[in-house]
């Protein structure tokens, strides 16, 4: 038997935790929502940069880029980084698909500089590439290959599933995150849609989308229109 102390005390708990519970799915979706406006910002840096040529160039051959906004990176000798990203992918009129959240983990062995924080854009260029995030998780550089940008020359880089490009202030720019764990975020996808929402409903089927894309759409529609005398 429970004693009436305790009654009230699960009753306040549940309370509680009622109460929280609408708090946490804003707290959610207020990160889907920064995420997404982050991710434009960030293409627009490596859009911008000098030393990303090859991107401009290359971008509208992509099949599917997926944005990390801050990769972080910390530790010294044994170091873990990870980050959360939207992948897009283009559809066979040229136009893109809506964003889908994904996270990213690593754990890397080596002299490390902690701290930094990189941009860090995925070049998907094959389609086998694509079909691996449509899993439930896959590893770069065992389930679909992955090279180092920026310039994206050479046999490796051409035959890549994935070319990966970073852009940052400290150490940990063009590496090419191989090992690195790749899932859907499907917390971050029901935060932003307001419904369950599953990587192949998003990208493959298109039958959910959000205005609150618009813009990050039409910005990847501009970088890779056609452009004469390209």
């Amino acid at each position: 038997m429970f004693t009436k102390k305790a009654i009230l005390g699960m009753a306040a708990f549940g309370v509680m935790a009622a109460l929280a519970l609408p708090a946490m799915a804003e707290n959610k979706a207020t990160e889907a929502r920064e995420t997404v406006a982050a991710a434009r910002a960030t293409l627009g840096h490596f859009l911008a940069d000098p030393d990303m040529s090859w991107i401009r160039e290359h971008l509208d051959q992509a099949k599917a880029v997926l944005i990390v906004p801050s990769q972080g990176k910390g530790g010294f000798i044994f170091a873990g980084s990870g980050g959360v990203g939207v992948l897009l992918v283009r559809e066979r009129d040229g136009r893109w698909s809506s964003p889908a959240f994904y996270r990213l983990a690593s754990v890397s062995v080596g002299l490390q500089i902690g701290g930094e924080k990189s941009e860090v854009l995925l070049f998907v260029q094959s389609q086998k590439g694509v079909d691996s995030f449509l899993t439930q998780s896959f590893k770069l550089g065992a389930d679909a290959s992955v090279a180092a940008g920026p310039v994206g020359q050479g046999t490796q880089a051409a035959t890549a599933d994935v070319l990966s490009f970073s852009r940052s202030k400290g150490a940990f720019v063009g590496a090419s995150l191989e090992g690195t764990m790749v899932k859907p975020a499907e917390d971050l996808n029901e935060a932003f849609y307001h419904k369950f929402a599953s990587p192949v409903d998003i990208l493959v089927r298109g039958t959910i989308k959000s205005e609150l894309a618009k813009g990050l759409q039409e910005d990847l529609a501009q970088a890779t229109a056609p452009r004469k005398n390209k």
